[in-house]
């Protein structure tokens, strides 16, 4: 996991080169740039997706999990609790494969508040819960970007 300010992105370079293809691309005239339209950086590898909904109380959200993909979520309007656990240590309930998608129940390990300036890298063994509301429902706005590190 990192949990950073936007305008460090580029100190994480140098990880997977994908990954540095996502991080060189957060800058405010890209994120703007982002719909909800997927925007393809690099294929299927490396792709950005802007999602706006209302968060939720704790106990309406799950955690879920990649094995290919890492997710990098960056908050453009409003903030949202993310709770984080090791997929090994919750119990899974649901996965579609296809789409790399792995869903968990159980208690977190780590729990942040995502706000505009702030991004959150997950990685394949960071299992994350989001869309949380903090105090109480808030409509956010957010750019996910999607990057392929692993093909198996």
């Amino acid at each position: 996991m990192i949990y950073a300010k936007n305008h460090d992105a580029r100190t994480y370079l140098g990880i997977h080169p994908n990954l540095d293809l996502a991080l060189e691309h957060i800058t405010p005239e890209f994120l703007d740039s982002v719909g909800y339209e997927k925007v393809q950086l690099k294929g299927d590898d490396v792709y950005a997706t802007r999602f706006t909904y209302e968060t939720v109380p704790e106990e309406e959200s799950f955690f879920e999990a990649h094995k290919k993909y890492l997710d990098i979520h960056i908050m453009a309007e409003g903030s949202e609790g993310v709770e984080i656990a090791p997929p090994g240590d919750l119990t899974e309930f649901d996965r579609v494969e296809a789409n790399d998608f792995y869903a968990y129940r159980g208690p977190a390990h780590y729990r942040l508040a995502l706000a505009p300036g702030n991004f959150l890298v997950v990685f394949p063994n960071d299992a994350h819960r989001i869309k949380m509301e903090l105090a109480a429902p808030e409509t956010v706005s957010k750019v996910v970007f999607k990057v392929r590190i692993f093909d198996d």
